[in-house]
């Protein structure tokens, strides 16, 4: 598995299934892209300027929202995932 460092996260974006009030499914490539995923690993958290390590907030299995454009995809054994820094993620959906 991934092992993300620092004070990154690794996602695995939630795909939703979007219809129009008409009934019609949009295509993926009409779709706006995805904002909320679930923490598959977390990193050891980030480092302050005086060496202080400050753990991470977020725990593996947490539903999370986070900023529209941030981070990066990346494929793994056939599976998508999203990897960004922990200050991406918006809020923690309970």
């Amino acid at each position: 598995m991934l092992k993300p460092l620092g004070d990154r996260v690794i996602l695995e974006a939630q795909e939703e299934e979007e219809q129009t009030v008409g009934g019609i499914v949009l295509a993926s490539n009409a779709k706006e892209k995805s904002q909320s995923g679930k923490v598959v690993a977390v990193g050891d958290g980030r480092v302050l300027d005086n060496g202080e390590k400050v753990a991470p907030s977020v725990k593996t299995g947490d539903t999370v929202i986070f900023d529209k454009y941030a981070g990066t995809e990346v494929s793994y054994e056939d599976k998508k995932y999203l990897v960004l820094h922990e200050k991406d993620i918006v809020a923690i959906i309970d």
